[in-house]
């Protein structure tokens, strides 16, 4: 294990000298060929264990892999062997699109930073959900979340229709189901957080998995994730509403629009959305002001610019239930899922008696 984790600062350079995307895939592939190898399933036995409760589910440790770095759900079982003690993949949409044109992912080395507005892309939920079942990540005790948004072409009235088809199919095959509203790279999707359209997407969504759960007879968490860049008055308008339609968690946060904390950097001027420690902060006082809004009862999982133990940390004092990575994990590779673990595990520790 501790082979694999020491080795990603020795590749880090070689993976830099590519552009982003493409050292993306070439990260993704390797992991897979290792993991069909048999060269990383030794990892599952050395899986550092904190046993936490999310949506009443029940985690090996409460550190997960955000959504985004596995769009088409095709290396759940690979990424598995990092530590994680949940996985999300996704955001699948019904039908496959290609995303936003290439260049579309830019690092920020700096800043530990990374701008991407890719788009969705992703193969479409028929070829999604076939990734879903062949892997072995549930039946090994696993718990998988899987992202559903709406294909760029549709418009944004007709949304919850995308949204509708997305959650029939992935319920099957889900522990728990996120609706993506809040990624700033399709167009006018952050508008469903805001006014009359929120409660119109989860009436429906209420109304769709009351019917799934009587034909699969059981009820799948949904959790809803939302944007960095909301006003408290709007993060005080979700917060009320969400449990009105029987959402169980609160992904907290995406990418943010803002470039307050990068200005001056080459690629501070692209679209997209930053990823990155500038995010914690922003996300942090998204996650405070959710919990004192709804009190300890709905789950918060807070995301968002987790460079190390300290961030994960300070994600769960503000209230957060657990936590996920992803850009971290191109900066600092593997070795971030233990650092996380091992963390909150020193601060749930009790003090030692004097």
């Amino acid at each position: 294990m501790s082979l694999l984790f020491n080795s990603y600062p020795l590749a880090r350079p070689a993976l830099f000298s590519l552009d982003a995307e493409t050292a993306h895939e070439l990260t993704l592939s390797s992991l897979q060929k290792a993991y069909d190898c048999r060269l990383t399933r030794h990892l599952l036995a050395s899986r550092p264990q904190l046993p936490a409760r999310l949506m009443g589910l029940s985690l090996r440790n409460p550190v997960g892999l955000a959504a985004g770095l596995d769009k088409n759900g095709a290396h759940i079982d690979a990424l598995g062997q990092l530590g994680f003690g949940f996985i999300e993949v996704g955001t699948v949409t019904p039908r496959p699109q290609p995303g936003n044109p290439k260049p579309r992912m830019y690092r920020l080395p700096e800043a530990h930073c990374l701008i991407n507005r890719m788009g969705f892309n992703n193969d479409g939920l028929k070829k999604f959900i076939d990734n879903v079942r062949q892997s072995e990540w549930r039946s090994g005790g696993g718990v998988l979340g899987l992202n559903i948004g709406k294909n760029a072409d549709t418009p944004i009235e007709r949304a919850v229709d995308d949204y509708l088809i997305g959650l029939e199919g992935v319920y099957p095959h889900a522990d728990y189901v996120t609706v993506n509203i809040s990624s700033p790279n399709t167009q006018n999707l952050r508008s469903l957080q805001e006014g009359s359209e929120l409660p119109e997407l989860l009436k429906a969504l209420r109304e769709k998995r009351k019917e799934l759960a009587d034909k699969h007879q059981r009820q799948v968490p949904l959790a809803v994730k939302i944007a960095p860049d909301l006003a408290a008055e709007q993060i005080d308008v979700i917060a009320d509403t969400l449990p009105q339609y029987g959402v169980d968690g609160i992904i907290a946060t995406n990418t943010t629009i803002t470039r307050n904390a990068v200005e001056g950097h080459p690629h501070a001027g692209q679209a997209g959305g930053l990823s990155g420690p500038p995010v914690h902060a922003l996300s942090l006082a998204v996650i405070q002001r959710l919990r004192q809004r709804l009190g300890p009862e709905m789950a918060i999982i807070g995301v968002g610019g987790i460079h190390d133990g300290k961030h994960a940390q300070e994600k769960m004092a503000a209230g957060a239930d657990a936590v996920q990575l992803y850009t971290g994990l191109i900066y600092r590779g593997p070795a971030l899922v233990k650092d996380c673990v091992n963390a909150l595990a020193r601060a749930a520790a009790p003090a030692p008696a004097r």
